[in-house]
């Protein structure tokens, strides 16, 4: 429950909202300055992410995403006692197997740092596929396989010689690996669902590698799961687990208060369990938001997890959830009273804990609390935090810290059952399409709008409702998500704050100095257009550059362009912005596209949505490749 305090916050704040001047001020507070240090916003947070343990237990690497660097932490002392500057946010590491290197991948430079454990220097730079993310080396310290997010891949790397020897086709938006204990198979996840039928239960897989040939030997399912993150494996290599949601978005959100907005469940599969099970972690009154990282301890009789929207780790009691895995012989992820059989505690940590680790003889566990800049450390026996260490980072808290505080917490909802980053995964999409209450039950089905560089595409939503973000994510989302008392004026300022300073990713579809290849150049040449091929003119309103105009390529109006459905009240949609549009399917406003080629050769029968029936296949796929450039 909210304080008075904060109810009367709140009810000022939406007195304050209602006059245009209030939401231009909002608006003004909200974007960030082209110079941060000029507008005060000047602190580098470190946001640590992941750890390994170097072979002898004594120190602790940790990979800071936010100061692009990797921070040696002398467990004795528990003082930082290296720091190496990496890439452009770092994201994932490892070790070589003999401990003499450490891997860690850059994921806006599309690179992996080699760091020689001796020195801590750089020594090498690999390159990868888009986005790398997790990455692990083989038993044998000669192949590096590192999951690529954004091109959907892992790399296969030789070490020796650094080159890519090939990739493999992984699930969407490839992120998280772990090497089987018997070295054989490097098995991986990936965070958006995989593409498929309009309206239909998402479905996700777990990716398995053969080490041997270096060949994906299977993809196991995940069904009704969006949203996979860590794996983990036993040390006897008989149980493995993952960490994923399980989204509710074909029903309307209608029904937070019964918890079916997301599930926060786990995935076991291998010998012990005889497949693939899942497992909910929430209880039947309080929800345990965006599971994480997962670790068992070698004796197998404890499972952590962190669950890093709900600031927490879960401990879970392995023999108990077996046992119990065994005695349930049909499906019961949707039983919210399952979890009371065999979670034994929830051990409360800082804001937005990531990776998981523990100390050599498993009495401790490391927790990397990204927004916190700390370490929490707890006492496997008794589930409590015992320590924190400090890794150096800012004392001070800004307005987009707290912003991202708020975006990446599920405090805020109902039970704590979902915060903003459950669809925005990372602070991007979840590839997922929504039935939102606010437009009525079964109306005005919605695609994941990407929130990168929103400053100056208002309005928001396809329907161009909402005319600035402190509307967007203000009271309505307390209403109609959270079904809960939210943001005071402050917070909401925040956040706004926050969401406004995502900057666009790195586009890697383009060439160095902006040149274009030359279907590109194709491809703009039909999108800047303004005849048809018989020389009749196009309709102004009907040319690709008049709706995608302007710096983002919007012209931020609400037209029809022919893809309305029976499910909308209006066949009115906002035009949306373009640039990194190829990192964002679905498409259209309804996610009824599961391409760009879709939304012309299929969506588009009227040449309504630009002119496109008279291009021939080449031509369509020409303007494809230009539109991956903006």
């Amino acid at each position: 429950m909210r304080s008075m305090a904060t109810i009367t916050a709140k009810a000022k704040l939406a007195a304050k909202i209602a006059p245009i001047a209030a939401l231009l001020l909002f608006a003004a507070l909200a974007r960030p300055a082209a110079n941060p240090a000029r507008s005060g916003i000047s602190e580098r947070y470190l946001s640590p992410i992941e750890m390994v343990l170097s072979p002898d237990g004594r120190q602790l690497y940790v990979v800071c995403q936010g100061s692009n660097e990797l921070r040696v932490v002398d467990l004795e002392s528990g003082k930082v006692v290296s720091t190496v500057p990496l890439g452009r946010a770092p994201r994932g590491l490892t070790m070589s197997p003999d401990s003499a290197q450490i891997y860690v991948t850059n994921s806006t430079d599309d690179t992996v740092s080699v760091i020689d454990a001796a020195t801590m220097r750089v020594t090498r730079t690999l390159a990868t596929g888009f986005e790398p993310a997790g990455v692990v080396a083989d038993r044998a310290g000669e192949t590096l396989y590192v999951a690529n997010r954004l091109s959907g891949d892992i790399s296969v790397i030789n070490v020796k010689t650094g080159q890519e020897i090939k990739r493999l086709l992984a699930g969407r938006g490839a992120s998280y690996l772990a090497l089987s204990p018997d070295g054989k198979f490097v098995y991986g996840t990936h965070i958006y669902p995989k593409l498929g039928a309009f309206r239909k239960q998402p479905n996700s897989e777990i990716t398995v590698i053969d080490t041997a040939s270096q060949t994906v030997v299977e993809r196991k399912r995940l069904h009704n799961v969006a949203g996979v993150f860590h794996v983990a494996f036993s040390a006897d290599g008989k149980l493995g687990v993952t960490t994923q949601l399980r989204p509710k978005n074909l029903i309307p959100l209608a029904h937070v208060e019964h918890g079916w907005v997301f599930g926060n469940s786990l995935t076991l599969f291998g010998e012990d369990v005889g497949g693939t099970v899942q497992v909910p972690i929430d209880e039947l009154d309080r929800y345990y938001s965006l599971p994480w990282g997962v670790i068992i301890t070698p004796d197998k009789s404890k499972m952590f997890v962190t669950t890093a929207a709900s600031e927490s780790v879960t401990v879970i009691d392995v023999p108990k959830l077996l046992n119990y895995v065994r005695a349930r012989r049909e499906p019961f992820v949707n039983d919210l009273s399952a979890s009371a059989n065999y979670v034994t505690a929830r051990i409360p940590v800082g804001h937005n804990p990531r990776g998981v680790l523990l100390s050599k003889d498993a009495k401790r566990l490391y927790v990397a609390n990204r927004l916190d800049d700390n370490i929490a450390v707890i006492d496997t026996a008794a589930n409590r935090v015992v320590s924190t260490i400090d890794l150096g980072g800012p004392k001070t808290i800004n307005p987009l810290r707290r912003g991202e505080r708020i975006f990446f917490t599920a405090d805020y909802a109902f039970q704590g059952h979902f915060g903003c980053s459950n669809c925005h995964l990372d602070a991007t999409i979840d590839g997922l399409e929504w039935d939102l209450e606010p437009d009525g039950f079964g109306k005005d089905i919605v695609d994941n709008r990407s929130l990168e560089a929103l400053s100056g595409t208002e309005p928001f939503k396809w329907n161009g409702g909402n005319p600035d973000l402190p509307t967007e994510c203000g009271p309505r989302v307390e209403k109609y998500f959270f079904r809960s008392q939210s943001y005071g004026d402050h917070e909401l300022t925040d956040l706004v704050t926050f969401v406004y300073s995502l900057p666009y990713r790195p586009n890697r579809y383009r060439l160095p100095n902006s040149e274009l290849s030359p279907a590109q150049e194709r491809g703009k040449a039909i999108f800047e257009r303004t005849t048809y091929k018989n020389g009749k003119p196009i309709p102004q309103a009907n040319q690709c550059g008049y709706c995608h105009s302007g710096p983002k390529f919007t012209n931020r109006q609400q037209l029809d362009v022919g893809t309305g459905k029976p499910t909308d009240r209006s066949p009115l949609v906002d035009v949306p912005h373009l640039p990194n549009v190829a990192y964002s399917a679905p498409y259209l406003h309804d996610g009824s596209a599961q391409s760009l080629e879709e939304i012309w050769t299929v969506y588009n029968p009227k040449d309504q949505h630009g002119v496109s029936n008279d291009l021939t296949k080449d031509e369509l796929n020409d303007l494809i490749e230009y539109l991956k450039t903006l």
